[in-house]
């Protein structure tokens, strides 16, 4: 018996980490030969894309016989993370959930490692990236297998006739379709060029100065493009450094081109930002020009997602990624784990990446240069550079290379955000460097 969901919101441009309301638990059932399993899914915000990793349960289910129990939990008002919070709490719950980024190692001392499927896993779909290892690995054991739902890249999507109406940048041209960049001159001094020319068009870049994930992913990267950090792989403060000084002058120039409500911005602003026409550049991965399809199409049509600006110390582009990871209190580990490497395989994350409307990237190398990528649009091609297929970026997350649980701290309290905030508002530079030491500091002894 298969219980329906009861609703499914549309793919909502509100942010990248919120979904659809709480769905009913569909059951898929076996021949109870190999028990029970239940699973926590993220209730994904792309409508169909549920449909398809219920059928690869399904599918292996009927295979091991195996009675299963999905729950799609929505991120809508950190749902999940509440539910992950509980269980781990309870010590019950789910065999399987789905963690986003930070969550592993939050909550590592009740997970299952998983190195033994890890292992074949890679060897079939290719080596993941640093920010999968960064975050599902501790001491060598990994914390959950990268699941391709949810995992994203928050790079830049421009409108194609606005950077070459008033910044004389050829989009497309830069990032082909089907070739290689062409990006050597595609840099932050470049960037900050053409966001003073699209702001004196009247077309600024859309890029948040709040205290959400979209605004702490692009500042951490453009800090890692500096070689900024806070506190370094080793737990050492790294604040007064000039690194960290020279992120936050070119953050002081950028600011001054753009929207001037921006420190009040959410994960749905720039979203709506783009969709309304009024900005030639946003941040984010495809949702919002998914959404502009439906609502103005006359904006998708000119969107072009590609790479990053590159810094001085590299190219570097926000990922986030999510994990399917194993409680160890589980009463079904054997089973867990043969599910997870079957959504692991090559084909099941295709049809996932596909039922999103690529929107799904999976971690895996062999895997960047899937067809839904060059055939998505309009405009045709729009997102084949969205996965990185020719390692154009370094894929991190905003304040690594920290010690993970340091590193969740300094990008929750929007540390990065707040000091380039104060820096712009007046404050002397020596000051807010000082802040931001005692805030890192506060976040070691916690």
């Amino acid at each position: 018996m298969l219980r329906r969901k009861l609703s499914r919101r549309q793919f909502v441009a509100a942010t990248a980490l919120s979904s659809a309301a709480l769905i009913s638990a569909p059951y898929v059932r076996g021949a109870y030969a190999a028990g029970k399993l239940s699973i926590g899914f993220w209730d994904h915000w792309v409508p169909g894309a549920n449909d398809a990793s219920k059928a690869l349960v399904k599918e292996w289910a009927e295979k091991e016989k195996v009675d299963v129990e999905i729950d799609y939990v929505t991120s809508q008002g950190n749902k999940n993370l509440v539910t992950i919070a509980a269980e781990a709490q309870a010590r019950s719950g789910h065999d399987i959930f789905a963690m986003p980024t930070w969550w592993c190692h939050s909550n590592s001392e009740q997970l299952e490692p998983v190195n033994d499927i890890m292992g074949p896993i890679v060897a079939e779909n290719g080596e993941v990236n640093g920010t999968v290892k960064y975050l599902g690995q501790l001491d060598g054991k990994w914390l959950g297998v990268p699941a391709c739902c949810g995992s994203q890249i928050k790079g830049p999507c421009s409108r194609i006739d606005l950077m070459k109406k008033h910044a004389n940048i050829d989009v497309q041209e830069m990032y082909p379709a089907g070739s290689p960049p062409k990006a050597d001159n595609w840099t932050l001094d470049t960037f900050l060029k053409a966001a003073e020319a699209c702001q004196k068009g009247g077309f600024p870049f859309g890029i948040g100065l709040g205290e959400t994930s979209d605004s702490v992913d692009t500042a951490g990267a453009i800090f890692q493009s500096f070689g900024a950090q806070l506190v370094d792989a080793k737990g050492n403060l790294t604040v007064k450094t000039d690194a960290v000084r020279q992120a936050l002058d070119y953050y002081k120039r950028l600011i001054a081109f753009l929207p001037p409500d921006v420190s009040a911005w959410d994960d749905a602003s720039n979203n709506k930002w783009l969709v309304s026409g009024r900005g030639a550049l946003i941040m984010n991965p495809p949702s919002a020009w998914a959404v502009a399809k439906r609502d103005a199409p006359q904006v998708a049509e000119q969107c072009w997602t590609h790479g990053f600006p590159a810094g001085p110390k590299g190219r570097f582009a926000p990922y986030l990624p999510y994990f399917w990871s194993i409680w160890n209190f589980s009463k079904n580990k054997e089973a867990a784990r043969s599910l997870l490497i079957h959504l692991s395989k090559p084909a099941s994350i295709e049809k996932l990446v596909v039922a999103s409307g690529g929107y799904d990237l999976p971690a895996y190398e062999k895997l960047t240069t899937l067809k839904v990528w060059q055939e998505e649009g309009p405009p045709k091609g729009t997102l084949f550079h969205y996965p990185n297929p020719y390692n154009h970026q370094i894929l991190s997350i905003a304040a690594s290379p920290a010690p993970p649980k340091i590193a969740q701290q300094i990008y929750f309290q929007a540390t990065l955000t707040k000091m380039c905030l104060r820096y712009y508002q007046g404050e002397k530079l020596e000051t807010t460097l000082t802040w931001a030491e005692g805030e890192c500091e506060g976040f070691m002894r916690s």
